[in-house]
């Protein structure tokens, strides 16, 4: 039985018009995980020479770990961040406090508080992720037969919290002085140099 022989063919990618090269380098030139590589390579020469595409897989693998609600990594570079800068708060201050002429010694000084506050910051950060805050939802109940009645549960406004604190301290006033309103702003007297001059009623 004759075998047939499958000729071979070059299986060419169609050529692609300018339009669809720029609109191909806009849309990677604007994905987070290649921004991130392209950034990453530069600074991470430390390490070794740096591969841009398995940078971008890397990245995406750590970015769908954050989209599916897994936030280790997040806190892990959280903590690294913060011990970094925490290290170049103290060298920056160990720097200052050596130096001999005030100039130098307010630039170091500066830049080491700079990083000692990023580190706070980088901190909070964290603890806002480990231990978000609680939101209350304000609830409106409105009657739906007249439409009249309506009930808020929430934070009163400026205006009617205003009126409570005055209102809660004339009462204060009149429990303190048995029962009478006290008003501090009885017309007073003439004034002995002008005689002539009489209070206005």
């Amino acid at each position: 039985m004759a075998t047939k022989k499958i000729a071979k063919t070059d299986a060419k990618q169609p050529a692609q018009s300018d339009k669809e090269k720029a609109e191909y380098v806009a849309k990677v030139s604007l994905m987070p995980s290649v921004n991130a590589a392209a950034v990453v390579s530069e600074y991470a020469k430390a390490f070794g020479e740096q591969d841009i595409s398995e940078l971008t897989a890397q990245l995406r693998e750590k970015i769908h770990q954050v989209e599916d609600g897994d936030l280790k990594l997040c806190e892990a570079m959280l903590v690294g961040q913060a011990n970094a800068l925490q290290a170049i708060f103290v060298s920056l201050a160990r720097r200052a406090v050596n130096q001999e002429y005030l100039k130098q010694y307010e630039t170091y000084l500066r830049l080491a508080l700079k990083a000692q506050n990023q580190s706070r910051m980088t901190l909070e950060t964290l603890a806002t992720i480990k231990n978000p805050p609680v939101v209350f939802a304000r609830q409106a109940n409105i009657n739906q037969g007249n439409g009249n009645q309506q009930v808020n549960n929430g934070t009163p406004s400026p205006a009617a919290r205003a009126e409570k604190n005055i209102n809660q301290q004339n009462e204060l006033l009149e429990v303190q002085h048995g029962g009478e309103t006290v008003d501090g702003r009885a017309t007073g007297a003439t004034g002995g140099k002008d005689q002539a001059m009489a209070t206005v009623d």
